[in-house]
């Protein structure tokens, strides 16, 4: 049998490795996407359905019970609507606060910029821990305030380094031009750099708009009063083992248990699936242009 050419084999493992490659990836796809194609299935559902089939993907009849109780129900509308409040207002006051630290610290001859970036950097490796950031919380008396849920979290350590990476690889020409222009500090970072970096806004808007959105443990730490309650909390309460009581004793009604699990479960899930979509093409090119090391 005569021997194969390196290019035919080189072809031929890499077409096997192709093969191997899409079936593992088909497989992951698929134990990723069935369990949320059952939970929207079952949202659907009747209790007596789900209580009858153990797994399924497309209910016998449609049913919208779950979804019209959540809608007439004050509870989810006011968490939900406070959940996107928190996360818009979160998002806009974070992304805020991380671009401008990082640009004064992109500047090498910024007075004591290696010391702030050594900071920085401690931060990353070492935390104060849920006792102490509760009780500076406490202290700023931010107990049951929304703003417990934004400020604590306001700057992530490793977003900042990327935003600053991503600020030193812009052209400085552009920004001296502003200044001879008349543009003082502020202006050059509003009219010339922001507007420079709207894959990178757009990549870490959307990293701090999910990280918001599905935080479960701020609002447990620092809100008691259930009328505050964000969404990831109220969907703990009812996918809790005492769901029914805590639910009764917000508002003293029966609710059907297993399909509200569900339903409440896609509404909480289905704005950031809706919003990925838009910002994705940003994600790749707003990571690369801050990854690079100085």
């Amino acid at each position: 049998m005569p021997n194969q050419s390196p290019t035919h084999q080189h072809t031929l493992g890499s077409r096997v490795f192709d093969v191997l490659n899409i079936a593992v990836l088909l497989f992951l796809a698929l134990i990723t996407i069935l369990p949320l194609l059952y939970v929207l299935a079952g949202s659907f559902a009747s209790e007596a359905e789900i209580a009858s089939r153990p797994f399924f993907l497309w209910p016998e009849k449609f049913v919208t019970t779950t979804y019209e109780y959540i809608f007439d129900s004050g509870t989810f509308v006011r968490a939900l609507l406070t959940t996107i409040c928190v996360t818009a207002v979160g998002t806009v006051v974070q992304v805020l606060l991380t671009f401008t630290m990082a640009y004064p610290l992109a500047k090498r001859y910024l007075p004591g910029r290696t010391l702030v970036l050594n900071l920085v950097i401690f931060t990353l490796v070492f935390t104060g821990g849920m006792i102490p950031t509760y009780l500076v919380v406490r202290d700023l008396g931010m107990l049951d305030s929304y703003w417990a849920l934004i400020l604590p979290l306001a700057i992530n350590p490793f977003y900042l380094i990327i935003v600053k990476s991503f600020f030193q690889e812009l052209p400085q020409a552009l920004e001296e031009a502003a200044r001879i222009d008349g543009c003082n500090e502020m202006g050059v970072f509003f009219k010339i750099v922001l507007p420079l970096s709207k894959p990178i806004i757009a990549t870490f808007s959307l990293f701090y708009a999910v990280g918001i959105w599905n935080d479960y443990m701020s609002p447990l730490l620092y809100i008691d009063d259930s009328k505050k309650w964000t969404l990831q909390v109220l969907v703990r309460q009812l996918t809790s083992p005492d769901a029914q009581n805590a639910m009764a004793m917000l508002e003293s009604v029966f609710f059907p248990t297993q399909g509200l699990k569900f339903a409440v479960v896609v509404i909480a899930t289905l704005p950031i699936l809706l919003f990925y979509p838009f910002l994705q093409k940003h994600f790749s090119k707003g990571v690369l242009l801050g990854s690079v090391k100085e």
